[in-house]
């Protein structure tokens, strides 16, 4: 593939400005770790919005969407749901609120605030710890794998012969760049340089989904695709029969073991919205909330993701499906058993998009593995040096020492994430084992911490201990992780339940602390009733039921702005209208129900306003929070 000289200076240009933020903002960074980790605070929540919308649109999982897309149509709206891709629904409702109230800088911090300081507590302290470094590793490992993929068929050097080799060798030295503006910017580098990655990705994707509008009539696409490639209904099988067309689509559907949809669809549904419960991992999306300046403005930040990211995403990942479906199919055909599905972005780009516009495109795709592979590595020294090697090892060393350390942390986990991405067998694999195995064994656990008063630190320990031993050898075996998934989360219950009702309860000072400061819903009574011996104005959080519904509404939204760039570049006018009134109507419920209700403090007047104010509720027992 040729570049042309512009497209070489588009591309160098972008990555000088990505390590020249790095370093720029290294003094502000520096300062202490809390700008390092959480930008002190101080980042406005559209730039932080911005910032987790970049992160989440990674080259890899735009690979793999593109893929899901060409072979399953429109009914691979809901694949992503295995993620699940919705969770920020559910963030942007409570879950945001609640866990920026904490005012911890980690989330091995919080369960410290949670479970507070016994030996249960300390259990759960490392094994949130353990699964958050287990997580980072897979996601620098899959981005790896990603962007060399990526670089080696689009730049022009041929580093090496062989071309594993070559993916390797590009792998290597995009890694080495990010790694470089991470280091050394914390989050005020990875949040500023992801903002200006989402403008360049922004515009990439528009262009590329216009292209397809003009190069793919809404005739050639119908030619390209099977019966059943344009329905969004969810029929008992998949009723898709690629026969005729491309016989290896058909043998990826079945190797997938998604043809009995609706089991499937059932399944995913009931996982997303457990794990949606459950709150966010301990990674990326976790240190944007917490690095919000109030809980109003993390709500706000995680209903922005929503809103900036699917449609520009769903406008690149769609322009380059139909252009793939229309011109890239006879080559898959001849690939025979061994079709690669991850070449067709490469294709598309190389093939039907200009000289001069090819490097913004490229730019904005290097910027998604960039961005993605940034907040990742930003997060794991928050738990090593904070909450490992501040607590066990140093507590009073100064400032620079902790800085220093997170530099040093950093570095080696890019060096074992990419050490495993050389072994790493597909970006298939690595995703599905992460989104359902690895998420799957965390889900239980997370969701009693929030919402049952029992669940002490013994039981959270044992719960995530079952998960975590149980999703490691599902990596190893054909069994599918998602199909797992129900064993999977009744052993986990199990556990919980089990080591929490045969210890001692945490203590209840601990729990009053908590409650009184997160304020969840849930089964708290009798921490309620102790509260209110003290603080006889205490009110209970009413909003249950307001919240489910808003979730389940914000559901519909979510899939709604998922399908509405998806039909607007396949040129499918009717269905495009239907989706933006969906939309509409959707965001105007929202609107009413949820953000007009917006507080920071659980015991002020509802007052969006609020979100401008000092926020009460992150600094009232700051000391307890750790």
């Amino acid at each position: 593939m040729s570049l042309a000289p512009v497209d070489l200076l588009v591309i160098g240009l972008y990555l000088l400005a990505s390590l020249f933020i790095g370093f720029w903002v290294s003094r502000k960074a520096s300062e202490n770790i809390q700008s390092y980790f959480l930008g002190g605070n101080r980042l406005p929540w559209y730039y932080l919005g911005l910032s987790n919308a970049s992160g989440q649109f990674d080259i890899s999982g735009t690979m793999w969407m593109v893929y899901l897309l060409f072979i399953y149509g429109l009914k691979s709206v809901y694949i992503p749901w295995l993620w699940p891709a919705f969770n920020q629904v559910f963030l942007m409702i409570f879950l945001s609120l609640w866990l920026r109230r904490s005012g911890v800088m980690t989330g091995a911090a919080w369960i410290r605030f949670r479970f507070g300081e016994g030996r249960g507590a300390e259990l759960s302290h490392l094994v949130i710890v353990a699964f958050a470094l287990l997580l980072v590793l897979g996601y620098l490992a899959y981005g790896f794998v990603g962007i060399g993929k990526f670089a080696a068929a689009f730049m022009p050097w041929q580093l090496s012969a062989d071309t594993h080799t070559n993916e390797i060798c590009y792998g290597l030295i995009f890694t080495a760049i990010t790694a470089v503006y991470v280091v050394k910017g914390g989050m005020f580098g990875v949040v500023l340089t992801e903002v200006m990655q989402f403008v360049v990705m922004t515009i990439a994707c528009i262009a590329i989904g216009l292209i397809a509008m003009f190069q793919v009539s809404p005739d050639m696409l119908a030619a390209a695709v099977p019966e059943g490639w344009f329905s969004m209904g969810v029929g008992h099988t998949l009723d898709l029969d690629w026969s005729g067309i491309l016989e290896s689509a058909n043998r990826r559907i079945v190797e997938d073991g998604w043809s009995l949809f609706s089991v499937f669809f059932m399944l995913v549904l009931l996982k997303g919205v457990l794990q949606s419960l459950a709150g966010p991992a301990p990674n990326y999306d976790m240190q944007r909330i917490l690095s919000a300046r109030t809980p109003v403005e993390a709500a706000k930040m995680s209903g922005l993701v929503s809103v900036v990211l699917l449609f520009p995403r769903y406008m690149m990942i769609t322009g380059l499906t139909v252009l793939a479906l229309v011109f890239f199919t006879d080559e898959l055909r001849a690939m025979g058993d061994g079709a690669d599905f991850e070449q067709i972005l490469p294709f598309a780009l190389a093939n039907y998009v200009p000289q001069g516009l090819l490097g913004l495109v490229m730019a904005g795709l290097l910027a998604t593995f960039m961005s993605s592979f940034a907040a990742t590595t930003n997060s794991a020294p928050a738990y090593v040096v904070n909450d490992i090697y501040k607590r066990y090892f140093n507590r009073d060393a100064d400032q620079k020492t902790y800085v220093r350390m997170s530099y040093l942390v950093s570095i080696l986990f890019v060096l074992l994430g990419t050490g495993i991405g050389l072994f790493a067998p597909s970006l298939s694999d690595i995703i599905l084992w992460i989104v359902g195995a690895l998420y799957g064994g965390y889900t239980a656990a997370n969701i009693l911490k929030w919402y049952w008063w029992r669940m002490n630190g013994f039981g959270y320990f044992y719960g995530m201990l079952a998960g975590i031993v149980a999703a490691v050898p599902l990596m190893f075996t054909d069994v599918s992780a998602l199909y797992a998934f129900p064993a999977l989360f009744a052993l986990c219950i199990a556990a919980c339940i089990g080591g929490s009702l045969l210890t001692e309860p945490d203590d209840m000072e601990t729990l009053k602390a908590f409650y009184l400061k997160t304020r969840p819903w849930g089964f708290w009574a009798p921490v309620y009733e102790s509260l209110k011996r003290d603080h006889p104005e205490i009110q209970r959080n009413p909003d249950c039921v307001r919240d489910l519904v808003n979730c389940a509404v914000g559901i519909v939204w979510h899939t709604a702005l998922t399908a509405a760039p998806i039909f607007l570049v396949i040129q499918r006018w009717m269905e495009f209208s239907i989706a933006l009134a969906v939309i509409a109507l959707a965001s105007g419920f929202l609107w009413k129900n949820w953000y007009r209700r917006l507080r920071s403090d659980p015991d002020a007047a509802i007052d969006i306003d609020e979100g401008t104010k000092p926020d009460v509720a992150g600094q009232r027992g700051s000391t307890t929070a750790g």
